[in-house]
């Protein structure tokens, strides 16, 4: 399906020079923010007090989340938990507070704002836990990129594999980097939404690659950079439509979905930009630069001695 095709092909390789500069200062920008200011872990990370509390009826999270505020807590995750009327409040830790003082002190401000609160659960959450979901994060962020370079090595060639996981790891970073610059809370929630990004901007480079290798075919008179430009124009319309509608529901997050889902759809928003600009400008122009060519991708079949299509088989000369 395509809203509109376009005929003549756009020249987008003719910027490519300029915008992998743009690029690079931008990935640059985003691992410095990462290392001078890190992230601003969750209490899922660095550990803290987990409650959970009940309310005879549907909670208000909003002044759930106000009464918390109260008592001096900025980085607090507050949502349902089960029903409406179970909610679960997540405190970081404090110094010099225990996680039963910070359950009363919480649990007084609650009872004072709705009487008919009751507490069903505490929790502590060690440091240790905050350890291992960190490591296995990064395993599974490992894992990701390794079956992604693989499944790209085996489709297209390792030019392509290259090109992509390059592109891959620019929006990966660049979310990162946004997050540590404006110091947003990072949780399990956004992890997984770097995860998602992954796989989803992976996508939008093989539906390229898929083009370039087809125009190859076609046209073979065309040069490597024509071929480019004139695949990425070719899905345009494409583009437009998946990442229209993939960002419509996003953004229905982002507005409607409260505290708890907004870090998530800031995440897939960053990623979701940054995958289409990486996919034409990142990874199609690294593929340009490291030589890509038609035998790359369509390789002549090596005939036989006598092969009967072979019109000069058994000629006399």
């Amino acid at each position: 399906m395509e809203f509109f095709r376009i005929k003549k092909d756009i020249p987008f390789m003719r910027h490519a020079l300029v915008f992998n500069i743009i690029s690079v200062v931008t990935f640059v920008l985003a691992v410095f923010f990462l290392v001078t200011r890190g992230l601003h872990l969750s209490v899922e990370f660095t550990g803290g007090t987990v409650m959970e509390v009940a309310y005879s009826q549907p909670a208000q999270i909003e002044k759930v989340r106000a009464s918390v505020s109260k008592l001096g807590y900025q980085d607090v995750l507050v949502q349902n938990f089960g029903s409406s009327r179970d909610v679960m409040i997540r405190l970081p830790l404090k110094q010099g507070v225990t996680s039963a003082e910070q359950s009363d002190k919480v649990m007084a401000e609650l009872k004072a704002a709705s009487p008919d609160v009751t507490l069903r659960r505490v929790e502590f959450v060690g440091p240790q836990v905050g350890q291992e979901l960190v490591t296995n994060g990064l395993k599974a962020l490992a894992f990701v990129i390794g079956g992604i370079i693989l499944y790209l090595a085996i489709r297209f060639e390792w030019k392509y594999a290259v090109s992509a996981i390059i592109a891959n790891l620019h929006d990966v970073i660049i979310i990162l980097g946004f997050f540590a610059f404006f110091q947003w809370e990072f949780s399990l929630a956004v992890l997984a939404a770097v995860l998602a990004v992954l796989g989803y901007s992976v996508n939008e480079s093989v539906v390229i690659f898929d083009r370039i290798r087809e125009t190859f075919r076609r046209y073979r008179k065309l040069t490597t950079t024509q071929v480019i430009d004139h695949a990425i124009t070719s899905t345009i319309s494409r583009t437009i439509i998946t990442h229209g509608s993939t960002q419509l529901m996003v953004l229905s997050m982002l507005v409607f979905g409260g505290e708890t889902l907004h870090y998530f759809a800031v995440a897939l928003t960053i990623g979701i930009l940054f995958g289409i600009y990486s996919s034409v400008f990142v990874a199609a122009a690294i593929a340009m630069w490291l030589g890509i060519k038609r035998e790359d991708l369509i390789k002549n079949p090596v005939r036989k001695d006598n092969d009967p299509t072979d019109e000069n088989a058994g000629a006399v000369v």
